[in-house]
């Protein structure tokens, strides 16, 4: 029985994590702002190509393929700035839902207060931690590319203002 409640637990949690996260106000979400502001010991993500993730990364699963609410996480073949700075905030968010989510995992060991709960405590933070890391090692790829993406639209700008007067 344990078991059993440990796993509707986790079910719950993820299915409610969805609907709050699409909920959030993205206002509160800002990519140069802590929490979500690279570390400096992260330097710009390099630090998570030590353990390979540009291999892995895509073979992740996507929630955003699955359920159509969602912000889709690639950009398409013509990115707008705009649509750039979309996608960062939702690094913010989905990195805010997966730090939830290992935030509650230890209310297994309520369900279940022994090893195994502990065990199964973990292997929830443990599941959600490549995630986290994703959306760290990508922010900052995508701030750069909003930045070039901005830059030239601001010389198209121009040079549509120049020809016009």
């Amino acid at each position: 029985m344990p078991f059993l409640k440990s796993v509707l637990y986790v079910l719950i949690c993820g299915v409610a994590s969805h609907f709050i996260g699409e909920a959030l106000p993205r206002r509160w979400f800002h990519h140069d702002r802590i929490p979500f502001r690279p570390w400096k010991w992260e330097k710009d993500g390099e630090i998570y190509e030590k353990i390979r993730i540009q291999d892995w990364k895509d073979h992740m699963p996507d929630m955003s393929r699955v359920l159509k609410d969602m912000v889709p996480k690639r950009v398409g073949m013509c990115p707008t700035s705009e649509q750039v700075r979309v996608l960062i905030q939702e690094t913010c968010v989905a990195e805010a839902v997966h730090v939830a989510l290992c935030l509650v995992a230890p209310v297994i060991w309520l369900f279940w207060r022994s090893g195994i709960g502990i065990f199964l405590s973990c292997l929830v933070i443990v599941c959600n931690l490549p995630f986290i890391w994703i959306q760290r090692y990508n922010r900052p790829m995508l701030v750069a590319f909003a930045q070039r993406l901005e830059a030239r639209e601001e010389r198209k700008r121009h040079a549509c203002a120049d020809s016009v007067g």
